[in-house]
């Protein structure tokens, strides 16, 4: 099968091409396996991260993707959920143990054995994918393959985030970031909380435009200050500097929610900013989002179905990944990006 290799980690400044096209042996599922031939896969921020080595993979060579939607074309003997011909979805979430006690309570994105697609075993950027089908998950018809590959994470994610706001019809709600997670985050917000008013940071005119035409009722930079304190601010930036900004715009009481698994090191200088005073004091609240759960991805990909949203996507093919990869660093976002495995 054809795949998209990481097998160093490089600086894509200096680095156009931080993947390898190669031709491997497409993997045979284990009992409690499916294998899914690839349709479509996201593409998203995690994959910088991991290919600059801000969160590098324990082991090299991996196939990078977590947003991997596919036709299930062989299965392991264990396996019951799903037969060949079904259609399923892959996140970030691969395994867990299912036996702590953070997976015995729905919580296995906190399991100390979580297992990652695309950095603790092969992803979906490549023809075919072997998975556990605990963690494997059936596509509404609703949507097309490429809307259902960024529901995967940037939605789900964004879903754990959402909730973890703790905001409540008729309140304010800031995002920070207006890419695949953020612009998800404000059509759930418009259908969940309707008397929520949305404010959009962002530092492209592009993504705040694009906030506007789907509902904010406000947008700004990320350093400016929005008309009113707000009551909750999800922020979807890899960067240290937002957080600092959105912390001076929040209520007293309010949530801050960082939606990143991690933040650009180089970026560490604003973090000395935060004051006492400005930032946290009158029991303002930091929280962070760690992975998603297989709850998170099940509840939300019905919920975006009920819903009827759908991302807004462009498309890759299959030899363009480097592409995307290098539109997503340099900031072209508009939606969620999505490349067509099936026409490798």
């Amino acid at each position: 099968m054809k795949a998209w290799v990481l097998n160093r980690v490089s600086d894509m400044s200096v680095s156009k091409r931080p993947l390898e096209l190669m031709e491997i042996p497409a993997p045979a599922p284990k009992s409690d396996q499916v294998l899914i031939q690839v349709s479509t896969c996201g593409v998203c921020h995690t994959e910088l991260d991991e290919i600059e080595g801000r969160m590098p993979p324990p082991g090299l060579p991996i196939i990078p993707g977590h947003q991997v939607v596919g036709q299930v074309v062989d299965k392991g003997k264990k396996t019951k959920k799903f037969s060949v011909g079904d259609r399923v979805g892959v996140g970030w979430i691969f395994s867990a143990c299912g036996k702590c006690r953070f997976c015995n309570e729905g919580n296995e994105n906190l399991c100390p054995e979580f297992m990652a697609t695309g950095r603790d075993a092969n992803g979906g950027y490549a023809q075919y994918m072997a998975a556990p089908e605990k963690f494997a998950h059936r596509i509404p018809d609703v949507f097309s393959d490429a809307e259902a590959a960024p529901l995967l994470c940037a939605g789900a994610i964004g879903y754990r985030a959402l909730r973890l706001s703790n905001i409540k019809n008729g309140q304010k709600l800031g995002l920070t970031g207006f890419g695949a997670s953020a612009h998800l985050v404000l059509k759930m917000a418009q259908h969940l909380y309707p008397d929520t008013s949305l404010y959009v940071f962002a530092r492209s005119e592009i993504e705040r435009e694009f906030a506007k035409t789907l509902g904010a009722i406000w947008t700004g930079h990320t350093t400016d200050k929005s008309p009113g304190r707000l009551d909750a601010i999800i922020d979807t930036t890899p960067a240290w500097m937002p957080v600092v900004e959105a912390l001076a715009n929040l209520e007293s009481g309010g949530r801050l929610v960082i939606n990143a698994i991690r933040k650009e090191s180089t970026d560490k200088k604003h973090w000395t900013r935060i004051e006492y005073h400005d930032h946290l004091w009158m029991e303002k609240e930091i929280k962070s989002v760690a992975n998603v759960s297989s709850s998170d991805i099940f509840e939300f990909i019905y919920l975006a179905a009920d819903m009827g949203i759908s991302p807004e996507i462009q498309e890759y093919a299959f030899d363009e990944a480097c592409q995307a990869l290098e539109d997503l660093k340099s900031g072209h976002i508009k939606g969620a990006k999505v490349l067509r495995v099936d026409q490798a």
